[in-house]
């Protein structure tokens, strides 16, 4: 598709987001966390990962959530501790060396690794030092493959030259800065002050020892965000020379993440205006000759990302947007997701009953869901349109020995009014997003998502807007 096919006029995207924006999973996962149950059993996640253990051969991607943080941000929703005291991040990292071997115990002949992602909370609250003792715990376990991506989330406030060093020493090339706005009455209302300069200097420094990847993390709907300031943050990051940015909207949950009550109301901007401020990074990045990816990334032609989508190659886990194929996915830590052999299990939330379960020699899952076969069916069709925009029918039906006309009978009816409205092209040989439609991916997944159809209405807000 040329750069020259896509909308990229703010007026018009703004028009379009209206009409067609509405709550909707953002289907990291399909099942969706949702449909995620209390109970899982660790006898049941054992039983898959022993399975999993029979092709030696796949490589694994890893995830470490490390949750610790100094200050409450308060626009964030991820699980996280806020500790000025660092003395607990010592003991959960002896809780981390146990859950892996625990883990590993289960996996003795599948050790290879080609993702690695540490995620929080804030990864560099933990000290140089300590980085590095977790960082030799992962691989006196798992073998790195050559090329293998590894990659870390960090705040720039408290990410040191020395924390990169330390991550650099073990092959880290990518590395992911939250930035959220530059400017300083949004930082204020959010209580996540940082500098333009503070930012620039560590992508600086981080190129300097070798990171390839630099991704900054923006979000559009923050208190006291207007256009005219949320482009200069657009193009702040441009000129710092990121690869790839996410624009994320702001998920406000006040009803989940009760911090977010602090928030001024007021203070948010208007649908309308909200709708003009992703209008408006979005003309930015296509005007600067980023690619954009899936439903709210961008990334350089040069990028993996864009090269893989242009391969229809593209692949999509709880760590993003990725091009090195991992089937499996292994969650260490709180809260942590894996997904391994059509289960996705995930560890308590809780760090008083991951001590205990980690102390006591057992695996800390707590809920998730074991995925069916029409899941499986549904989870790689939502999966082409949510990384790759297109569904090759052929390939499906030879992979689940299905019609896929029959199968899907019921979701194309439900595609069809979109086909209409010119958001996607149904062909015998495919379903394509056209390039409108590509803002819209999450309302063309909807479509295929039967747990969503038969779960009904549900009491209370649940999802995010769709864009």
């Amino acid at each position: 598709m040329k750069p020259q096919d896509r909308p990229s006029e703010r007026a018009d995207i703004a028009a379009l987001i209206e009409r067609f924006d509405r709550p909707g999973p953002r289907y990291t996962s399909y099942p969706t966390a949702v449909d995620f149950q209390d109970g899982l059993t660790e006898a049941l996640y054992k039983q898959h990962l022993r399975r999993a253990n029979e092709q030696p051969d796949e490589p694994l991607s890893l995830y470490i959530h490390l949750p610790f943080c100094e200050a409450r941000c308060l626009f964030c929703a991820c699980n996280v501790i806020i500790s000025p005291d660092k003395g607990k991040s010592l003991s959960y990292l002896d809780l981390l060396e146990r859950e892996v071997e625990l883990v590993c115990a289960e996996l003795p002949d599948r050790r290879k690794v080609s993702q690695l992602h540490l995620g929080g909370g804030t990864p560099t609250y933990q000290s140089p030092d300590q980085l590095r003792r977790l960082l030799r715990s992962l691989e006196a376990h798992f073998e790195f493959l050559p090329g293998a991506e590894k990659a870390v989330e960090v705040d720039p406030r408290v990410t040191t030259r020395e924390h990169l060093e330390a991550l650099a020493e073990f092959g880290f090339n990518r590395i992911s800065l939250g930035v959220q706005d530059l400017t300083d009455e949004v930082q204020q209302a959010i209580h996540r002050v940082q500098s333009e300069e503070m930012t620039h200097n560590l992508v600086r420094v981080a190129r300097e020892l070798g990171f390839s990847g630099v991704n900054v993390d923006l979000i559009y709907g923050l208190p006291n965000q207007t256009v005219p300031t949320f482009e200069a943050t657009v193009q702040a990051v441009i000129d710092m020379g990121c690869d790839r940015a996410a624009v994320y909207s702001f998920a406000f949950v006040p009803w989940v993440k009760s911090h977010q009550t602090m928030l001024e109301h007021s203070s948010l901007p208007e649908p309308e205006a909200k709708v003009a401020l992703f209008a408006a990074a979005r003309e930015r990045f296509l005007a600067a000759g980023f690619e954009p990816i899936g439903m709210d990334h961008f990334a350089k032609p040069s990028d993996e990302l864009a090269k893989a989508r242009v391969q229809r190659s593209l692949r999509r886990n709880f760590q993003g947007y990725a091009v090195i194929p991992a089937p499996d996915v292994i969650g260490l830590g709180i809260s942590a997701i894996g997904d391994v052999g059509g289960l996705y299990a995930q560890n308590t939330k809780k760090l008083s009953r991951y001590t205990q379960a980690i102390e006591s020699g057992h695996l800390a899952i707590e809920r998730g869901v074991e995925c069916d076969r029409d899941d499986q069916i549904r989870r790689a069709v939502i999966h082409d349109l949510m990384c790759n925009f297109r569904v090759d029918i052929a390939a499906h039906e030879a992979r689940y020995g299905i019609d896929f006309g029959s199968y899907f009978a019921p979701d194309l009816a439900l595609l069809d009014p979109l086909q209409a409205e010119g958001l996607v092209m149904i062909a015998p040989e495919s379903i394509q997003a056209t390039p409108i439609g590509e803002l819209f991916v999450r309302n063309l997944a909807i479509c295929f998502d039967r747990r969503l159809r038969d779960s009904g209405p549900k009491a209370g807000p649940t999802f995010s807007r769709t864009v």
